[in-house]
């Protein structure tokens, strides 16, 4: 007789096949008090790890607002409500770690071009902008000296 402890249908997990390179949707059913939601996190498959036992997982990376987001999912969890591959890229590689830091290289590399640029100034915009400015100045000290010379007088 088996004992069915997981609502999860084990032979469906199986079959998805997930593989490092792959591009997946993940459903996960995320707990706030007593309601219940579902949140997708999709991206890169880096890694697949333990085969097909009861303790396999496999890790997601995406970029989200320009910052590198790692899950790492137990496939046979039953707070995942789906998995969806969205695309199957072919690599040469089982494990992805490496986009990690390819990533990472690629805007440290931005950074430097955006450093390495002289500070350009239009001439005729910060001569407008220094005559506004020294205007408001000249217009503040007349304001304080208005407001000064009736307090003396008292």
């Amino acid at each position: 007789m088996i004992k069915v402890i997981s609502p999860v249908n084990i032979e469906a997990r199986q079959k998805l096949d997930i593989r490092a390179g792959d591009t997946v949707k993940v459903s996960q059913k995320i707990k706030e008090g007593e309601k219940t939601r579902i949140q997708m996190f999709d991206g890169i498959v880096l890694a697949r790890k333990h085969g097909k036992e009861a303790g396999a997982t496999f890790t997601v990376r995406k970029v989200a607002s320009g910052v590198g987001v790692e899950k790492i999912f137990p496939l046979y969890s039953p707070m995942i409500d789906k998995i969806e591959i969205v695309k199957r890229s072919k690599v040469r590689r089982a494990k992805l770690y490496h986009i990690r830091e390819k990533a990472a290289k690629e805007i440290k590399k931005e950074m430097r071009n955006i450093r390495a640029l002289p500070d350009i100034k239009d001439t005729a915009v910060t001569e407008a902008e220094t005559k506004k400015t020294e205007d408001a100045a000249k217009q503040a000290e007349e304001k304080a000296k208005e407001v000064v010379a009736p307090v003396d007088a008292k």
